[in-house]
């Protein structure tokens, strides 16, 4: 809202650049905010828009709660409303409804993959093997844009640690390889817990931390740390 020029795909990009802009993993637009309530746009780095972020919507929940005052806030994506509670230092999401498919097995350049697709407002393929940070690299891509996936997935590679424990590698759509990813958690524990890996609650171990799953009912629940850094102001010239 601060912004003297809208943001488009272009100068999403330009911000995002970690060479040539500010860096970031994406953008959270506030489009309007009015008291404990925000509507949110979620930009991903290559310039296109996401239909969810856990991750994303607890920051843009952390900053309205500081903003505001209020504890408890409401962050409007799109058509969906998600409630928010901050606790101390970390934010707990309603994330809502997870719906887990059926395993599958698609051909990836020669190679039988089995995954289970996932919606959690936006999609998800879920892959258990090794999260090796090579096999990401080399999969992730290839999964992201499979025919099977005709507006491309979130791509996870999930290790079982224990009964409550998975750690997760996140090739992110959009955005390529990711240190953590809150849909993409709420997505590998959903099929943790229904193919029986494991029991609710779960930690889900990411390369930028662990973030802690509730499931019940096919409901979910995403609660994690959140922390702001700096404050930004654009040079006039860079925005245009």
């Amino acid at each position: 809202m601060e912004l003297s020029v809208p943001l488009t795909p272009e100068r999403v990009k330009r911000i995002c650049d970690y060479h040539f802009g500010v860096g970031s993993d994406g953008i959270l637009e506030i489009v309007a905010a009015n008291g404990a309530e925000a509507e949110v746009v979620i930009w991903n780095p290559d310039g296109s828009t996401a239909e969810l972020s856990g991750n994303g919507t607890r920051i843009a929940a952390r900053w309205l709660a500081r903003r505001s005052g209020r504890d408890g806030v409401l962050i409007r994506v799109g058509p969906r409303e998600v409630a928010a509670r901050l606790r101390g230092q970390e934010v707990e999401l309603d994330v809502g409804s997870v719906e887990v498919g059926s395993p599958e097995t698609i051909d990836v350049d020669g190679e039988q993959v089995e995954l289970t697709p996932v919606s959690v407002g936006n999609p998800h393929a879920v892959i258990r093997r090794e999260p090796s940070r090579d096999d990401l690299l080399r999969l992730g891509p290839l999964v992201e844009n499979h025919q099977r996936f005709p507006d491309r997935t979130n791509v996870q590679l999930v290790r079982v640690d224990g009964p409550h424990e998975l750690t997760v590698g996140v090739w992110e759509r959009g955005a390529g390889e990711t240190l953590s990813s809150g849909t993409s958690s709420v997505a590998a524990a959903a099929v943790a817990v229904e193919r029986g890996w494991c029991e609710s609650p779960v930690t889900v171990h990411l390369a930028g931390g662990d973030l802690k799953v509730e499931l019940a009912g096919g409901e979910a629940t995403l609660t994690g740390p959140v922390e702001e850094i700096c404050t930004v102001e654009l040079a006039e010239e860079f925005e245009l």
